[in-house]
């Protein structure tokens, strides 16, 4: 479904689709897209009985499985009208593969329809949905490059919107990052099964992320930022991966004590 032929999300209370990891490792980013969309003067909800999307399940092929956590999920948000979440890979789940999970049923396929007609990734929410591409934020001099998480960047065409969002905070430089839409070796449950070729893949990612002309880098997905912080780390890199929300939410609190 295109943007094009989708329910406009302007002038509608957000339902926030906060995610597992950012649930229980990043609480943090969650609260700065709030912060964010309450600068804006946009009404959150925060549906207290969501949980996971179902990815893992389905991605793993427990299919029977992921439709129960799936199902649990489209009640849970049964009555919002916009649903927006930090993460390229969940938005995905629900925009591509929701109708894929329920074909065979029809009462939940229509829901499924319908859930992903009205849910958007963050920055597609803003730049795409909304038309804001200035939140009036503010950094001190800062070069940032972005990593093109696989799910967001592949399936959703999240790209621009971020780089966008970065370019428009005051004192925030653009820059490139080496392999940015090469894969970080996450994966969800490939860094599991194949650990070896996962820690390669993020050996490259690190490689470039410490070669870049670049102060913090960026992406839009809190299971990419886990695996490349703990490449970093393990490195004693000075360089670190940030969400996109907490840098937008960042620049609004500097500008506020400036």
């Amino acid at each position: 479904m295109s943007d094009s032929t989708r329910p406009s999300p302007r002038h509608k209370p957000v339902s926030l689709f906060v995610t597992c990891i950012v649930d229980m490792i990043y609480p943090h980013t969650g609260i700065s897209v709030v912060e964010i969309l309450d600068h804006l003067g946009i009404e959150v909800k925060f549906p207290m009985g969501q949980m996971c999307c179902g990815q893992v399940g389905f991605n793993s092929g427990f299919w029977e499985d992921a439709k129960e956590v799936a199902k649990r999920f489209l009640t849970a948000f049964a009555d919002a009208e916009v649903i927006v979440a930090p993460s390229g890979s969940c938005t995905s789940m629900i925009r591509h593969y929701y109708t894929e999970l329920f074909k065979d049923d029809p009462e939940w396929y229509d829901r499924a329809t319908w859930a992903a007609s009205i849910t958007w990734e963050f920055t597609e929410y803003l730049v795409d949905g909304l038309g804001i591409t200035d939140i009036g934020a503010a950094l001190p001099p800062t070069k940032v490059a972005f990593h093109d998480a696989c799910h967001g960047y592949r399936l959703m065409e999240l790209k621009d919107q971020a780089r966008t969002l970065a370019s428009n905070i005051k004192g925030v430089e653009v820059t490139t990052l080496n392999g940015h839409d090469q894969c970080c070796g996450f994966g969800g449950l490939f860094a599991v099964k194949m650990p070896e070729i996962s820690n390669a893949m993020l050996t490259d990612k690190v490689k470039n992320i410490n070669g870049a002309d670049a102060d913090v880098i960026i992406t839009g997905d809190a299971s990419c930022l886990t695996q490349m912080n703990g490449g970093l780390s393990r490195q004693q890199s000075d360089k670190r991966v940030k969400h996109i929300a907490d840098l937008l939410a960042s620049g609004l609190k500097d500008k506020q004590k400036a």
